[in-house]
């Protein structure tokens, strides 16, 4: 029974780590130029981009627009029932927005971040690029910044700035911290290469 309590605690607190890495890792953004930027993917509607993504887009835009980077990546596949992939979605919007077609590069088979991380990293590394500002919503940032350092990339957390999510109620944005915290251990055990 004894060592029973003791893992038990042990999990327990290390589960408690993993929340609070997650919170610290999209609170804090690490801000430098890079090659790239790095936008994951999020749902769409029909070629529109869903709130979430919208957030993810116009703030991968601004870091562009200050010259932060000068190239964008979109990541992204089709998901069930669309007909557009998540990246081209990002790609047609970031045309609209005046960002010339030679600056973008998209990822188009990611159906999960890490399928979508490391199919970007293949692009980036075919054309010379080893750095990357990673955008995404705050409580996605610690796991992404693992899965990119893991594709052979190094990355800078960006966190979209008022991403849906994290404007939510706090019983919604709970939800994806306390998914994350599972998911991030998950990943650096069970999917290290």
């Amino acid at each position: 029974m004894r060592a029973g309590g003791v893992l038990f605690f042990s999990a327990f607190g290390l589960w408690l780590l993993s929340i609070a890495l997650v919170l610290v890792a999209g609170s804090r953004p690490d801000m430098h130029a890079a090659d790239a930027i790095l936008v994951l993917g999020a749902a769409q509607y029909n070629g529109k981009p869903s709130p979430v993504l919208q957030a993810r887009l116009d703030h991968a835009l601004a870091l562009y627009d200050v010259r932060m980077a000068p190239r964008l990546i979109f990541t992204g596949g089709v998901g069930a029932g669309d007909t557009m992939s998540e990246g081209e979605v990002g790609r047609s919007y970031a045309l609209k927005h005046g960002v010339p077609d030679s600056a973008i590069m998209v990822e188009r088979a990611g159906v999960t971040s890490a399928e979508s991380v490391d199919s970007a990293a293949a692009l980036m590394k075919k054309a010379g690029l080893t750095t990357a500002l990673v955008v995404s919503d705050s409580y996605h940032m610690l796991r992404l910044e693992l899965l990119v350092r893991r594709a052979g990339i190094r990355p800078y957390r960006a966190p979209a700035i008022n991403a849906p999510i994290d404007l939510a109620t706090r019983q919604t944005r709970w939800r994806y911290v306390l998914r994350e915290s599972v998911l991030f251990p998950a990943t650096a055990v069970l999917s290290g290469r």
